[in-house]
């Protein structure tokens, strides 16, 4: 399964999020706590709609598909 968002914490807890590979945001603060903690619970689904919100960019769930 090729995900269409991946993420990747660094030892700040600094989470950085890609989508199809390419780095698109970087969560700081409280902010990148909140998403930390969300996604440690989080389903395959849940996690990849937790990362799409994170971006700011994909908020409205009708975005086209690649």
């Amino acid at each position: 399964m090729n995900d269409v968002f991946t993420y990747r914490i660094t030892k700040e807890n600094r989470v950085f999020i890609y989508w199809y590979g390419k780095q698109i945001t970087i969560l700081k603060g409280k902010k990148a706590q909140k998403f930390i903690g969300k996604i440690a619970n989080a389903d395959h689904e849940e996690a990849q709609l937790l990362m799409a919100r994170g971006t700011g960019n994909f908020k409205r769930g009708n975005e086209r598909q690649k």
